[in-house]
């Protein structure tokens, strides 16, 4: 795999899934469920909910906590659980707990919190472990009830909303002040868009919010990582900061859960809440490296992306195989009259220049090269070969589909026209821009960038650099498998260093690209040329190196690396260590926006 490309993807349908995991049926195991009880119960709760009890793993965990840690003063637990058969699971275990009021709930939470939500708080601690469901697999009257949860709050709503997240903001509705929440939630808590509301709740209800990021996909059949979230409610007496603090500490192996959950939460280093974007991805970067990027950011030799360009989505064809087509399909058919040159796949551009030399390759190895543009051309003004491959697509129902069957002819694709610069949606390593030399068009997985600032030749040059890499770890969002996926609003907000226009080396940089170059090597040739050349010091472009080289391992679940990359990236470009910047974690990429339960 080329550097900075990101694996295809693979696309789950809710028919393709297990009964398990269309209702996050998943469970805690009994270290993680332990280590968070034993936090909770440090506060003497005198009451328990668990919003998502399953067959009872919190509940057995406490059962088997030291007799000192029960003897707090517990009365009341509460548990609710969608599946009736697993509910009676948990009920017998509750039923073991002596001098403790059980009530396990068979039903929907999210109904059973709707019911509750214009009452006062009545639990001292809430643990478990949400099901992690995407919107599109819940039920039409789900649907509705994590909608009226989300609203109900003022909190922003999308239907890419999963289930966790009306969740974790039903339960912190339910908690006292004072009150401490612990639960497993999807690591995209930091950086997703969809996560965004539940974000914005914890900061105006908690004081306090500690977020425990295993290195180690802790998760056997998860796809991406989990993290454990503590909380500690907002008291009525707090003053002080509106917002709550953040702290994201990184852990490794889970020798880490036989120490204190107190102490882990009390020494750790918290960001102020007014102190952090939309995401809170910027709590995992030091107090020095956030420094670095603040002092950058008011340079005036920086500049955002949408100071110097707009982005765009490609054409949407609806059926990109129908549309995407190698050479071969075009002689079959007869479509050559109405092929036009196109990339918009990693496999596509090895290099940052797209242009004759690289559209010949691609044509060499049979790759879809040509776009079909029919335009607004009847059926009866096309050839009978043409006629033909349309009938074909007619045959396996692609005029059926959504985007094909709103327009008329289905065949005929809107908004075509090609841009002078081209960005994939997601990468591996890093983000990279693609100078069109060839006009070329691009289809939805690329962008289409116009410059407006600068020319196309220096946007595509002075875009790869660590501090833009590290903004768009910062800003980007990342699946099972650790792509990195930007959409225009988070491509908007990445930090460009401005040169004087004609002060470039593109074709050296392509040139880097297309004989596969480490790319730790390429950011450290390309920060001294252009971090230095804006007042950065030597010192300074390590740092921010370091910083997303830091992301980037996480982002991969890569560890153990830091040490090499901080040696290597202060030598000489042609000394740098190849075994180290070689090593990459390469996963399949997948869609599923779950992790286990």
């Amino acid at each position: 795999m080329v550097h900075g490309t990101a694996p295809e993807t693979v696309v789950n349908f809710i028919e393709n899934e297990t009964s398990e995991k269309l209702r996050g049926g998943y469970y805690t195991d009994s270290t993680i469920a332990t280590y968070l009880l034993r936090w909770v119960m440090d506060a003497r709760p005198r009451s328990i909910l668990e919003p998502s009890c399953g067959d009872g793993a919190f509940i057995r965990a406490m059962r088997e906590l030291p007799c000192d840690a029960m003897s707090t003063g517990l009365r009341r637990l509460v548990g609710c659980e969608l599946d009736a058969a697993e509910a009676a699971k948990a009920r017998r275990a509750a039923l073991e707990l002596p001098g403790v009021k059980s009530d396990i709930v068979s039903g929907d939470f999210m109904d059973w919190v709707l019911e509750r939500l214009h009452k006062a708080p009545e639990f001292d601690a809430i643990v478990g472990n949400p099901p992690f469901v995407r919107y599109q697999y819940l039920t039409d009257m789900a649907q509705h009830r994590a909608e009226r949860i989300i609203k109900h709050f003022g909190l922003r709503f999308t239907k890419h909303t999963n289930a966790w997240v009306p969740f974790v903001i039903g339960s912190l509705a339910l908690l006292n002040p004072g009150g401490r929440l612990a639960m497993v939630v999807p690591a995209e808590l930091l950086h997703v868009l969809h996560s965004d509301s539940v974000r914005q709740f914890l900061l105006k209800t908690c004081s306090r919010i500690l977020v425990l990021d295993p290195e180690e996909l802790w998760f056997e059949n998860a796809l991406q990582g989990v993290v454990l979230l503590l909380a500690e409610k907002r008291r009525t007496e707090d003053v002080g900061d509106k917002l709550g603090r953040v702290a994201i500490t990184r852990i490794r192996g889970r020798d880490f859960l036989a120490g204190s959950p107190v102490e882990h939460f009390q020494q750790a280093e918290y960001v102020p809440g007014d102190a952090l974007p939309a995401k809170w991805m910027l709590a995992l970067l030091t107090a020095r490296e956030r420094s670095i990027l603040d002092r950058i950011r008011a340079s005036s030799s920086v500049r955002s992306f949408s100071q110097l360009a707009s982005a765009s989505v490609g054409i949407v064809t609806g059926a990109n195989k129908f549309f995407l087509v190698p050479d071969a399909v075009l002689e079959e058919y007869g479509l050559q009259d109405y092929a036009h040159p196109m990339f918009g796949r990693s496999e596509h551009v090895s290099g940052v220049i797209y242009d004759k030399q690289s559209h010949a390759e691609n044509k060499r190895r049979g790759f879809p090269t040509n776009f079909l543009w029919f335009k607004n051309v009847p059926r009866e003004g096309l050839a009978p070969g043409v006629r033909r491959y349309i009938e074909l697509g007619e045959s396996q129902m692609l005029h059926q589909r959504f985007k094909c069957r709103i327009r008329e002819p289905w065949y005929s694709v809107p908004s075509v026209f090609t841009a002078p610069v081209g960005m994939l949606k997601r990468s591996h390593d890093y983000p990279r821009l693609v100078l069109n030399q060839l006009d070329a068009f691009t289809t939805d997985t690329a962008y289409r960038i116009v410059p407006k600032a600068v020319s196309a030749r220096q946007l595509v040059y002075t875009f790869v650099n660590s501090l833009t890499a590290l903004c768009a770890e910062l800003e980007g969002r990342h699946y099972g498998g650790g792509v990195l996926e930007l959409v225009p609003s988070e491509i908007n907000r990445l930090l460009i260093p401005v040169l004087p226009e004609g002060r470039d080396s593109l074709s050296e940089l392509n040139a880097a690209f297309r004989e596969s170059h480490p790319p730790e090597e390429v950011l450290v040739r390309q920060d001294r040329k252009l971090l230095g050349a804006i007042g950065l010091s030597t010192a300074e472009q390590q740092e921010l190196q370091q910083a997303w080289w830091k992301l980037r391992n996480r982002r991969h679940r890569t560890r153990g690396e830091e040490e090499a990359q901080a040696d290597a990236s202060s030598q000489g470009s042609e000394e740098l260590d190849e075994s180290v910047h070689r090593k990459k974690a390469h996963r399949v990429a997948a869609t599923s926006s779950r992790s286990a339960q």
